[in-house]
């Protein structure tokens, strides 16, 4: 791992914030008060290349891997415009359908999550299951040639937006009765296939929704990859998850950080600029320093999983996680308050930023998870759950 990015990768950043500025944190906002999609900035990030970084150049992607896919979401976040549809489409389902999926699938799917004409949900959350995944009650079985899903997801995001599910369900082993994992993709046209908004106290263009899934009948290649393999190839999506969701962190922390330190070098009081106060300079710069080393994490993760290393890059992955949601909630938090009254305001659209900056310790997947598998998985302490 190297601590200097390569020119191609020092242009994409550059090139990615060149893009975002154009947009920035109001069209972003107006976008969610206003009942739209960032579909002009999706539409253009596709074009540009920066969606399918990671995806294969065969299929039309761009060739390279999760590293450079987190700097695109890492300065769209930064920016103000972070779009949670990058974690799901290019990254989750995305490379789960390069890594695992059949010529076919990628033939038909890829180019499309490559570009960004395609976006595609990631279904796996359930009401009675939350982050126990081994414990989904959605079940696929088959009927000849085809598979009948039924079951329910929640806070599933983006399907408004997308043409087709990824879902996580459960076969039945014929021989032992016992229920195993699998993928399949499921368009959102498909009857019995229904969707429904859960109304969030978030300001996001983005919605969360909740999956009724009754009788949907799905063709034989709807299924991802071997249904005695899921399990791995499952995780072989989350990493990239967690990867992203940390990029996406990062770059809010930076967007709040740097609103923050303008303001502070600006704003003067008793003849000096606020920022000149070490109640004032001594928070930023913690802030500052935590969120270096979240994306210090997030790059070793990025590069073990771009090296084939799944699970190697599984607990820098979570590490990660954890970092980048708990420096960039205390930073927002900071950053209203080196603005006081100012802070609250729509003007400096720093206010909503509060529940998004709550949400990475939340999802998607809570630091009180990740602190489990790091006391299994690093420390070899006892399973807690």
């Amino acid at each position: 791992m190297s601590f200097i990015e390569t020119e191609e990768q020092t242009a994409l950043r550059e090139a990615v914030a060149a893009l975002v500025k154009k947009y920035g944190q109001q069209y972003f906002s107006d976008c969610a008060r206003q009942g739209r999609k960032t579909d002009e900035l999706w539409q253009e990030a596709g074009e540009l290349g920066f969606i399918g970084v990671n995806l294969p150049e065969q299929y039309g992607g761009g060739g390279a891997g999760m590293y450079e896919l987190a700097i695109v979401m890492e300065e769209l976040a930064a920016g103000g415009s972070g779009l949670l549809m990058m974690v799901v489409s290019p990254a989750i389902c995305g490379n789960i359908i390069a890594r695992f999926g059949t010529d076919d699938q990628k033939q038909r799917w890829i180019p499309g999550l490559a570009d960004g004409s395609i976006t595609m949900a990631f279904g796996i959350t359930e009401p009675d299951a939350g982050s126990n995944s081994h414990q989904i009650t959605t079940t696929a079985r088959r009927d000849g040639d085809d598979w009948i899903l039924n079951g329910r997801k929640v806070f599933i995001s983006g399907v408004d937006q997308a043409q087709a599910v990824l879902i996580v369900a459960r076969t039945e082993d014929a021989k032992t009765g016992r229920l195993k994992p699998a993928l399949f993709i499921v368009p959102t046209d498909t009857p019995g296939f229904e969707h429904q908004i859960i109304d969030m106290e978030m300001l996001n263009p983005e919605k969360q929704f909740t999956l009724f899934l009754d009788d949907v009948r799905l063709p034989s290649d709807a299924l991802v990859g071997s249904e005695d393999a899921a399990l791995s190839q499952l995780f072989a999506g989350l990493n990239p998850e967690r990867i992203m969701a940390s990029a996406s962190a990062i770059g809010m922390g930076r967007y709040a950080l740097d609103r923050a330190v303008e303001y502070a070098n600006d704003r003067t009081v008793w003849k000096t600029p606020i920022g000149a106060h070490q109640a004032i300079a001594h928070p930023l710069a913690q802030g500052k320093i935590e969120l270096e080393m979240a994306k210090l994490m997030m790059q070793k993760a990025a590069t073990l999983y771009d090296a084939g290393d799944d699970w190697g890059a599984a607990v820098p992955a979570n590490m990660a996680k954890y970092a980048a949601g708990e420096a960039t909630a205390k930073i927002v938090d900071q950053a209203i308050q080196t603005l006081g009254g100012n802070g609250l305001t729509v003007e400096y659209g720093l206010a909503a930023l509060l529940p998004l900056s709550r949400l990475t310790r939340i999802a998607p997947v809570s630091r009180e998870m990740i602190l489990n598998f790091v006391a299994q998985t690093s420390l070899g302490l006892p399973k807690s759950y």
